[in-house]
C-alpha cells in the first residue's frame, strides 16, 4: 500500500514537471502559438522557422539547464544533509561552490576580463571547475586524516567563509566593468547554457549521479550514525570520498556554467521528504531529483515574469522559495528530517 502511494506521488510528480516544461518553453518576450511548441517538440515539419529556432536554440536548453541544475543542487543537498545528519547542509557548506565561484572571480576579476565571447566563456567555466576541485581535493585530504565527521564540515564551513573573504577583497579592487560582470555572474541564470555547454554540462553531471547511486547504501547506513555504519560492514571513509567527490562534481558543475544558485540543495530534500514520508535513500534519491526539477522549473517560470519583458535573477528567485523552508525546518526542529 505504502509503494503504491509512492508511485501515485512520483508519477503525479513527474505529470506535474512535464506541465510546467511545456509552461517554461512557452514563455518569453517573442509569443509563439502552443501548436509550434507541440510541433517542435514532436519534430514535425513546417513550424514558422524563426518559432523553431527560438524553442530548440533558447528555450529547450534553458529548460533542459534548470533540470539538469534541480537534479544535480537537489542531490547534493541530500547527500550532505544524510552524510552529516544536519537539516542545514547543502552543497555551500564544504566550500565547493565557494571554490568556483573564486576560479569565476579570478577570471572575471583579477584579469579584468569580461564574460563575453567563447573563450572568456570558457575561461570562467574552467576557472571554476578548477576552483571546486581543489577544494574536494583539499577536503579529500582532511577526510584521510581526520575521522570526525563534525570536525570536516567546520572546516568546510572554515574554508567557505576564507573563500568568500578572498573573493570580497577581489571585488573591493577590481574595476567597475569587470565587477558588474561578476555580480550578474553571480546572480545565477539558466540562459546562458546552449549547444557544446549543454553537451559539456550533461555529461559532467551524469558522473556525479551515478556516484550518488552507488553511495545509497552507505548513506542509508550512515543516516544511522558513523558507528553503527561501521557495525553494518559498511566502509565509512569510502563512503565519505564518493559523497563528496559526487558533491563537489555535481555543486562545481552547475556553479561553473550557471552561477551560485541557491538554497535548492538544502530545501528541496525537505520538501521531499515530506510529502512522500520517506527517510529511505532508495525511494527518496529518486524522489529529490525529480522534485528537484520541478521546483527549479517553476523558479525559471517565476523568474521570466509572465506578461511582462524582464527577467530576475534566478537566484533571486530560489532563494525566496527555499528560505521560507530553512526557517520552518529551524523552528520545527524535526528530527524525522534528518
Amino acid at each position: 500500500m505504502r509503494n503504491r502511494k509512492y508511485t501515485i506521488q512520483l508519477s503525479s510528480l513527474l505529470l506535474l514537471l512535464l506541465v510546467l516544461i511545456i509552461l517554461d518553453i512557452s514563455l518569453g518576450t517573442v509569443r509563439i502559438p502552443f501548436r509550434d511548441i507541440l510541433g517542435t517538440l514532436a519534430g514535425k515539419p513546417g513550424i514558422d522557422s524563426q518559432h523553431h529556432l527560438i524553442i530548440s536554440g533558447f528555450r529547450i536548453p534553458r529548460v533542459l539547464t534548470g533540470l539538469l541544475a534541480g537534479a544535480a543542487l537537489s542531490v547534493s543537498g541530500l547527500q550532505m544533509q544524510t552524510i552529516f545528519r544536519n537539516p542545514l547542509a547543502g552543497p555551500y557548506v564544504l566550500g565547493i561552490s565557494s571554490g568556483a565561484s573564486l576560479g569565476a572571480a579570478i577570471i572575471l576579476l583579477g584579469t579584468g576580463a569580461m564574460a563575453t565571447g567563447i573563450l572568456a566563456r570558457w575561461g570562467i567555466v574552467a576557472a571554476a571547475w578548477l576552483g571546486a576541485a581543489a577544494v574536494m581535493f583539499i577536503l579529500l585530504l582532511v577526510t584521510i586524516r581526520i575521522r570526525s565527521i563534525m570536525t570536516i564540515l567546520i572546516l568546510g564551513i572554515m574554508f567557505s567563509s576564507g573563500l568568500s573573504a578572498i573573493i570580497s577583497i577581489m571585488q573591493y579592487f577590481g574595476n567597475a566593468a569587470a565587477l558588474k560582470s561578476f555580480v550578474i555572474w553571480s546572480l545565477g541564470s539558466l540562459g546562458d547554457v546552449s549547444g557544446s555547454s549543454l553537451t559539456i554540462l550533461l555529461i559532467t553531471i551524469l558522473p556525479g549521479l551515478m556516484l550518488a547511486v552507488l553511495s545509497v547504501k552507505g548513506l542509508n547506513a550512515m543516516s544511522l550514525g558513523e558507528e553503527n555504519a561501521g557495525l553494518l560492514g559498511i566502509n565509512v571513509r569510502a563512503t565519505r570520498i564518493l559523497v563528496f567527490a559526487s558533491t563537489s562534481i555535481l555543486a562545481g558543475s552547475i556553479t561553473a556554467f550557471c552561477g551560485p544558485i541557491g538554497f535548492i540543495g538544502i530545501a528541496v530534500p525537505h520538501i521531499t521528504r515530506f510529502l512522500t514520508g520517506r527517510s529511505d535513500m532508495r525511494y527518496l534519491l529518486p524522489a529529490t531529483i525529480i522534485m528537484g526539477m520541478v521546483i527549479m522549473v517553476a523558479s525559471d517560470i517565476i523568474s521570466q515574469v509572465p506578461g511582462s519583458d524582464r527577467i530576475l535573477p534566478i537566484n533571486a528567485i530560489t532563494s525566496l522559495i527555499g528560505i521560507p523552508v530553512v526557517i520552518w525546518v529551524v523552528i520545527s526542529k524535526r528530527k524525522s528530517m534528518i
